[in-house]
């Protein structure tokens, strides 16, 4: 326990450092972020006796980041569809020693670990140059709108632990996750809805979108967790890899991150066309 918090106190810290640098520092941690992301989830499947296509998988994750730190839309979504078919033609081309099976893990891998983490750029360079008022003074809109996506995150995982630690009784979802329950998945939406009303407010928006929008966070993040303990639980390992001590690794502390980034990402785009 006392290593889970240390690293989880500096963990927070490096990431707070990161995130208000910004820049080079901020991409260079995306990048490293994805690539080890990529492997873990290669490695997952070996356990399972399916190797995806470990050296395309690269190449498609450094594609994503690449598109992503252009801000080029067009060139994300022609990175995807290349990468999705080339990877389906491989069991063709290989087809002695590189199944179908391989193919579709390789294919739902590269969008599963690859595009998420793309988002993380798109989301933190919003608008970049503009800022918003925040409680820590004005902040570049994509910084803050960043920092309130994870903060939801952080508050959707803190609030439904001492919930459900609390007042659990009844199983979320036992398969695949048995200490979650249904009290402490409410207890995580309310104290994120609550969490990022403030937030929100504090940046100048009206409460109740940002109260809807913490909800959604919740129910997202939730989902992001169960999915990556799917996985997990499918090729029958513990913990993602052991990057960060007591914690896991990069898929285990982002699993819920990498379903809500997206999320918030297109929440803004929605807010933006709505005017």
């Amino acid at each position: 326990m006392a290593v889970r918090i240390v690293s989880g106190i500096i963990g927070i810290a490096v990431a707070a450092f990161v995130i208000q640098t910004g820049g080079a520092v901020f991409c260079a941690a995306v990048l490293l972020l994805v690539l080890t992301g990529w492997h873990e989830y290669a490695q997952a499947f070996r356990h399972k006796n399916i190797s995806p296509a470990y050296w395309s998988g690269m190449a498609a994750a450094v594609c994503f980041f690449g598109a992503a730190y252009l801000r080029r839309a067009d060139l994300l979504a022609a990175a995807v569809t290349v990468f999705s078919l080339w990877l389906m033609l491989q069991a063709v081309l290989f087809h002695r020693s590189f199944s179908v099976p391989q193919a579709l893990v390789s294919v739902a891998g590269v969008m599963y670990v690859g595009l998420p983490f793309a988002y993380l750029i798109l989301l933190r360079f919003w608008h970049a140059g503009e800022t918003v008022p925040t409680p820590m003074g004005e902040m570049e809109i994509g910084c803050a709108w960043f920092w309130l996506a994870m903060i939801g995150t952080w508050a959707s995982d803190t609030f439904a632990y001492f919930s459900g630690f609390a007042f659990g009784k009844t199983k979320l979802c036992e398969e695949l996750s048995p200490k979650k329950t249904r009290e402490g998945f409410y207890g995580g939406v309310v104290g994120t809805a609550v969490s990022v009303a403030a937030i929100g407010h504090s940046m100048g928006y009206a409460v109740l979108p940002m109260f809807a929008l913490g909800v959604a966070i919740a129910l997202v993040a939730t989902v992001g967790d169960l999915v990556e303990s799917a996985v997990k639980r499918y090729t029958g390992i513990k913990d993602s890899g052991t990057l960060i001590p007591g914690h896991g690794g990069v898929l285990d502390r982002f699993d819920s991150a990498m379903y809500v980034i997206p999320f918030v990402y297109y929440f803004l785009r929605l807010m933006e066309a709505w005017g």
